[in-house]
């Protein structure tokens, strides 16, 4: 077999760090390399925020209000702290601080591979190669849906979106819904999606129960003030488990409203269990878990709800909180059905609201475990000057909201320049920083 030469693209340039990714996280670092003189680039697959810009349904809202949205050095001054970014907000706040930092960003510019040399990393890229010292890997974790396998199995008339791929209600039919998870993305979805008068079933897993006002505070309030988001990586019994937790179940609306499963009932969405399988009619399997799942999530939002009323008995000396509140548990009907047959009762898409996966096929460093997961602690990579940032609880509770990725850049960016000092990225202890 002839193969066809490799296209060869000129050097572009040698730095001793290379950020992938322009988003909040790779910005932050890049800020805070810069207050550290560490000579830097900042390479974006497409424009500054790209992934807010291309992959997120229209009336997408930060789940956290706007007082919390802050990077190193900038933070929210508009007139509505305790509102909830849309979507073109984002990328306004997030443009703002890349201009803010006179960010070294490359845009447009695709990485095609990673690989170990000698003296750090060689980068290529559609626009050239880059050399480095070390590697900070900030692409996000949302590269690719994690889809189950199932899916493969729908029948050819069925029409499957992700979160990445549905925008509004008008892109469907008018056929009925299947929405496959009840996390924030999932039963935001459902909820839009039964408001255009549209037949909804939304198939519930493992799922976070969580008020969005509780004693007439935010609820993200409360887990800044009690210390939930600061607790770190290395602090709990289990961090595979733990970041695997699906997110919470919140909305931000201008009311502030609690989204949660009896909501959605109220509304004309039918709960089922989790999607176990399709069969070879077409036919949407479900389990008997449902009933389960959701007294196991109103019992955590229990415990949180005793653990917030212990800190505000504490801390007496604060303005007054609003009597304790507790919510009705989640209303599961007495036969939940097991399965649906998609064709018959008219069931034309399904979203697949399941989570995501970061993507690196381009990372050619054998940093891998035999799940396909990156090894890294607390984001330093398993590799010496590689560096993860933006993922599920990386290093913080918090670690994958916007205001997360402040104190975990200024972590790994000390983890980095000490390596640096070392020589070729040398391979610092565990919890020297941070």
């Amino acid at each position: 077999m002839i193969r066809a030469p490799r296209r060869r693209y000129p050097p572009a340039g040698a730095v001793d760090v290379v950020v992938i990714g322009a988003g909040h996280a790779g910005l932050a670092m890049s800020r805070c390399l810069a207050e550290l003189s560490i000579d830097h680039v900042v390479l974006e697959r497409g424009e500054i925020a790209n992934s807010w810009r291309r992959e997120r349904w229209d009336s997408l809202r930060l789940l956290t209000p706007n007082w919390q949205s802050r990077l190193p050095g900038y933070a929210y001054r508009g007139p509505d702290p305790d509102g909830y970014m849309s979507v073109s907000d984002v990328v306004e706040f997030i443009d703002g601080y890349a201009r803010l930092i006179g960010a070294s960003v490359k845009p447009h510019t695709t990485v095609t591979s990673v690989v170990a040399e000698a003296c750090g990393y060689r980068v290529a890229t559609d626009r050239g190669d880059w050399r480095c010292r070390a590697v900070v890997l900030a692409s996000g974790a949302h590269g690719v849906p994690a889809v189950p396998a199932a899916a493969a199995a729908l029948p050819k008339s069925v029409t499957t979106l992700t979160p990445k791929t549905y925008r509004n209600p008008d892109q469907l039919d008018g056929g009925g819904v299947l929405v496959v998870g009840a996390s924030a993305s999932g039963i935001q979805l459902a909820d839009e999606i039964r408001r255009s008068g549209r037949r909804v079933i939304l198939a519930v897993g493992e799922h976070i129960r969580m008020p969005r006002v509780y004693r007439g505070l935010d609820i993200q309030w409360w887990l800044d003030a009690v210390g939930i988001l600061d607790e770190r990586y290395d602090e709990v019994d289990d961090i595979v488990r733990a970041r695997r937790v699906p997110s919470p179940q919140l909305v931000g609306t201008s009311e502030r409203a609690t989204l949660d499963l009896n909501a959605l009932t109220e509304r004309g969405i039918e709960l089922v269990g989790r999607l176990v399988g399709i069969d070879e009619d077409g036919k949407a399997q479900f389990s008997g878990s449902l009933r389960n799942h959701c007294a196991m999530a109103d019992l955590k939002l229990a415990r949180l709800l005793d653990r917030l009323d212990d800190w505000a008995a504490q801390h007496g000396d604060r303005p007054a909180f609003a009597p304790p509140e507790r919510f009705a548990a989640t209303r599961v009907g007495d036969a939940p059905r097991l399965c649906v047959d998609l064709a018959r009762e008219r069931i034309s898409t399904v979203i697949f609201a399941t989570g995501f996966r970061p993507d690196y096929a381009w990372l050619h460093v054998p940093v891998f475990d035999h799940k396909g997961r990156l090894r890294h602690d607390g984001g330093v990579v398993d590799a010496p000057g590689l560096y993860v940032l933006g993922l599920n609880f990386m290093r913080r509770r918090k670690s994958s909201f916007i205001h997360g990725a402040e104190d975990d850049a200024r972590d790994l960016c000390a983890h980095l320049a000490a390596s640096l000092r070392l020589g070729s990225g040398g391979r610092m202890p565990r919890g020297a920083v941070g």
